[in-house]
């Protein structure tokens, strides 16, 4: 049964029907939004080896998302960043830092063994709250 204070956000990907997920949940004040991966408008990855880049493009695709449900960057209170190498900390904290240092959210970076395509580096999943 559909809660009308639950607005389900989707883009359109061919891996939330066959997964079973949404980019985004907005739940009253909260926003949930799913794992995002570095993925250009094809939905291949972007930039292969580029931990930076790929980082930047995880939170263009996050603001585009947050947009759509009403909120923005400064409205997140939470990330989550799942790696591949721990040991390239400084690329995807230069790009969170950028993203997000105006507005600093509670965070944490997790090493993971491998992500759905071997040429992602980083998928970024974040909370965020909005007051209207």
């Amino acid at each position: 049964m559909d809660n009308p204070s639950i607005s389900r956000h989707f883009t359109g990907t061919p891996w939330e029907p066959k997964v079973g997920y949404c980019r985004a949940i907005r739940a009253g004040n909260q926003i949930f939004i799913s794992g995002t991966a570095p993925v250009d408008d094809e939905g291949n990855t972007f930039a292969p080896g580029d931990g930076y880049a790929q980082a930047r493009r995880c939170f263009q695709i996050i603001q585009k998302t947050l947009q759509a449900l009403g909120a923005d960057l400064s409205n997140i209170v939470r990330t989550r960043m799942y790696v591949t190498d721990i040991s390239r900390w400084e690329e995807y904290g230069q790009a969170h830092q950028e993203a997000m240092g105006a507005y600093p959210p509670a965070t944490a970076m997790v090493e993971v063994r491998a992500l759905i395509d071997p040429d992602m580096l980083i998928e970024i999943e974040v909370d965020a709250l909005v007051f209207d």
